[in-house]
């Protein structure tokens, strides 16, 4: 029995960076499993969008197909929009088997990219214990969302960091710069910056020029095609295969 496609839905952006790191991490996730067969669409911005792929799938014979969201809470896109897609797409193609995969976070492999990215940037393992933490995500107006990044602050709070604050760059606060300066005001000698986001765009260049305003000592990159992250993909990609079929109406 052939396995079912991964179809990777990234939200899309007018950032030709957004779509050039999408592509990049689905080619890491390639690289991880040959032989599987990694499709992306996206939601808005950027072609090709996700009906568009899924039709192709269809004609194609494709069979059954998990549908992984590229993103890191349950926010209103994974709450509704995606759901709303897929279905569509499965009324109207009803040859096609959806599954939908969770979303990536939270999860260890996640931390770890930022880990990753930090040591990358320059933050010392032993000068944790006088260096902040700004975990700044893209930030979202859903309450479920926001106290799942007030909860990975607390969990990177216990691996050495003296303090970690979490920020948005949109939606909720507080803005990335005034996580910093907060930081700075109790003390704080060093504050580094960890952007929790998938791949560059307007937000995450909004987290840099707050960082950068701000004076922060250390701005991580965005977590990217990493190949934690990579590994995270397949890890949903697998439990979506073995759980019991989600309904697209769920």
């Amino acid at each position: 029995m052939s396995r079912p496609v991964l179809l990777v839905i990234a939200h899309g952006s007018r950032d030709p960076r957004h779509a050039a790191t999408v592509h990049a991490l689905t080619e890491r996730v390639r690289a991880e499993r040959p032989g599987l067969r990694v499709e992306t669409g996206f939601l808005d911005f950027n072609a090709p969008s996700v009906p568009r792929v899924l039709e192709r799938l269809a004609a194609e014979g494709a069979g059954e197909v998990v549908a992984l969201p590229l993103l890191l809470t349950r926010a209103f896109h994974a709450k509704t929009d995606i759901p709303s897609v897929l279905r569509e797409a499965g009324a109207r193609l009803p040859g096609l088997r959806i599954r939908r995969a969770e979303v990536l976070g939270p999860s260890p492999l996640l931390n770890a990219t930022l880990e990753r990215r930090l040591r990358e940037a320059g933050a010392v393992p032993g000068d944790r214990p006088r260096t902040g933490l700004v975990l700044a995500s893209a930030g979202s107006s859903d309450p479920e969302a926001i106290a799942v990044i007030a909860e990975i602050a607390r969990e990177l709070r216990h691996t050495g960091w003296c303090a970690v604050r979490p920020a948005f760059a949109s939606a909720s606060l507080p803005r990335t710069e005034d996580a910093v300066r907060a930081l700075r005001a109790e003390g704080v000698r060093r504050v580094a910056v960890a952007p929790y986001v998938i791949a560059p765009g307007r937000l995450p260049d909004r987290i840099a020029a707050g960082a950068e305003a701000a004076g922060a000592d250390v701005l991580a990159d965005v977590l990217g095609p990493a190949p934690e992250l990579a590994r995270l993909l397949l890890d949903r990609y697998d439990g979506a295969r073995s759980a019991a079929r989600v309904p697209l109406s769920a």
